[in-house]
């Protein structure tokens, strides 16, 4: 179970995980290796699953966002089964959610542009089996996005 403690220091690192344990320490009022322990903790219980750099994707040509809707012809084991194992070959997929309603899943996908993107669906996308329909959502602008999960 995660204490006030725990909860803050959890939101100090999703907001700079670079920062010191000595700048954490300051901030929460504890020693240096109290911090550093409760760290060690968080990561041995996988609260804290892994540390990562958010990538400019203008910088790198990878800002056109896709949200991509799919229906597969059926759901059966099979085809779910076959589905998941080649979206998770796609690199352009960087998310990929079974959800429930009128589709069975939503990727998220990063393209230089609509040609690369058009290019993504023709070539690798829709080659993969039991897709029955796809329905491809383009955002506009960045309101909102973050990875961090508020803890209070």
């Amino acid at each position: 179970m995660l204490d006030k403690i725990d909860k803050k220091l959890i939101n100090l690192l999703q907001e700079d995980s670079k920062q010191t344990t000595k700048q954490l320490s300051l901030q929460l009022n504890l020693s240096v290796t109290a911090v550093y322990e409760r760290i060690k903790k968080l990561e041995k219980e996988k609260v804290i699953e892994k540390y990562v750099a958010i990538i400019n994707k203008n910088k790198i040509e990878k800002s056109f966002l896709v949200f991509c809707h799919i229906k597969l012809v059926q759901h059966s084991k099979e085809y779910v089964t076959t589905f998941e194992r080649e979206i998770l070959k796609l690199e352009e997929v960087s998310e990929c959610f079974h959800v429930s309603g009128d589709y069975d899943y939503i990727l998220k996908i990063y393209a230089k542009d609509m040609d690369e993107y058009r290019d993504f669906m023709v070539t690798k996308l829709t080659a993969i089996r039991y897709i029955g329909s796809t329905h491809s959502i383009f955002t506009i602008e960045k309101v909102k996005n973050t990875t961090a999960i508020n803890l209070s």
